[in-house]
């Protein structure tokens, strides 16, 4: 069966505008909490929420992606994707409803209850991203860049957005709820915008249909009920695929250890990030100038910036290629902790926002350059079943990072 080149179909600037949009979408409810964690500093003082929330996200993403990765080829693809953002938008509204069904008070009960959300937000991250990025690897390195580039832009723009319902509501009555309110309104309007744009525009694109067909001739079994979305025949594929006689994809072991040094690379990416961001930048950073909005501008500074670093591999030149070079430049951010230290204890303000700033790159950029790097040179099957063990180590270098985080506190305080 014959399908045309990618180079002669249509749609491929609307299929990057749509998987930055799924990207923002896909996090945009957790880096709204993230963005809004000084409402919940002054509704649970006592508990570090910006660092239990985030403890209690991670074990259910991880979970979650760890069985998925390992039955990625029996699983739906549309139907996972969908059944992710249907349950972020659930959770989100449930968010709502539980701040509004207890206006907006503090205790114990409502904590445990915000925490069972955010874990249902861990299950829908994995489910979500997981799929996406296996289903984005075997497509052009322009959507799957631009995805990851929509994950970075919700924080940027939930953070830019945190910092003006700030300026407008701080002298207002209630005025920090209502900025929250504002967030998880927002937040449920792109979930569900990202339910219909993967379900009825991202599958009739005719670039995405090329790849799809391609990777279901390659002895892909999870692009069906997309194909089948789209109009198109599955059977006269099957047909080709058994007529082509097509070689065993590699197992998912085979993958791991002949991409050890990209997956230890996000690894280690998430680690250096997570044992600093966010909860360092919000509780061991010190009293400056900015008061209130010192934290806030250090969300805002690192989100911007990690935006601007998932970019910068569009640049060629400037892109890193080389699986040595990478792991070197990854394994050099771990210099950033003593900084991030000494400049907490001895710096001003002006240096900490220089070094958040940097943090924030260099995870774009890493982040972008692996993804976009590992999966080049295999087939549809084995580039979906290597994208769900990339985001697999993501998960487990955000989790180890988020329980290093905790250290920063020890002598500081307890919990």
């Amino acid at each position: 069966m014959d399908i045309p080149s990618p180079t002669k179909l249509k749609g491929k600037f609307v299929g990057i505008l749509v998987c930055w949009i799924l990207g923002f979408g896909s996090l945009i409810a957790w880096n709204s909490l993230m963005s809004i964690g000084d409402y919940y500093y002054a509704l649970f003082p006592n508990y570090h929420p910006s660092r239990v929330l985030t403890l209690v996200y991670q074990p259910f993403a991880l979970g979650t992606i760890v069985i998925l990765a390992c039955n990625e080829a029996k699983v739906d693809t549309r139907k996972r994707i969908l059944a992710g953002y249907t349950l972020y938008t659930l959770s989100t509204l449930t968010l709502i409803l539980l701040d509004l069904a207890t206006s907006g008070r503090g205790g114990i009960g409502n904590y445990i209850g915000v925490c069972a959300i955010v874990g249902c937000f861990g299950i829908g991250d994995a489910i979500v991203q997981g799929g996406m990025t296996g289903d984005l690897s075997f497509m052009c390195p322009e959507f799957i860049q631009s995805f990851f580039a929509g994950l970075a832009a919700s924080g940027a723009v939930t953070s830019g957005l945190r910092l003006m319902a700030k300026a407008a509501f701080e002298n207002s009555n209630n005025g920090l709820r209502k900025g929250v309110m504002l967030f998880l309104a927002i937040s449920v309007f792109f979930e569900f915008l990202c339910i219909l744009l993967y379900a009825f525009i991202f599958p009739k694109l005719p670039i995405v249909k090329h790849y799809r067909t391609k990777a279901a001739l390659e002895g892909s079994t999870t692009v069906a009920a997309d194909l089948a979305a789209a109009g198109i025949e599955t059977q006269s594929i099957e047909k080709a695929n058994n007529d082509a006689k097509q070689s065993e994809r590699l197992s998912t072991k085979q993958l791991f250890f002949q991409n050890i040094d990209y997956e230890l690379d996000l690894y280690l990416i998430y680690v250096a990030t997570l044992s600093i961001f966010p909860g360092f930048l919000y509780e061991n950073t010190g009293t400056h100038t900015l008061g209130s909005w010192y934290g806030l501008v250090l969300i805002a500074m690192y989100n911007v910036w990690d935006l601007i670093g998932r970019y910068v591999p569009l640049i060629d030149k400037i892109k890193l290629k080389s699986r040595k070079g990478l792991m070197i430049a990854t394994l050099s951010r771990f210099l950033l902790v003593p900084c991030f230290y000494f400049t907490a204890k001895y710096g001003d303000q002006g240096w900490m926002i220089f070094l958040v700033s940097f943090l924030g790159l260099t995870n774009g950029h890493l982040t972008v350059c692996v993804m976009t790097a590992a999966p080049k040179g295999y087939k549809g099957p084995e580039q979906n079943a290597l994208g769900n063990l990339l985001v697999l180590f993501i998960l487990c270098g955000i989790c180890s990072g988020v329980a290093l985080d905790w250290l920063w506190i020890i002598g500081n305080g307890k919990f």
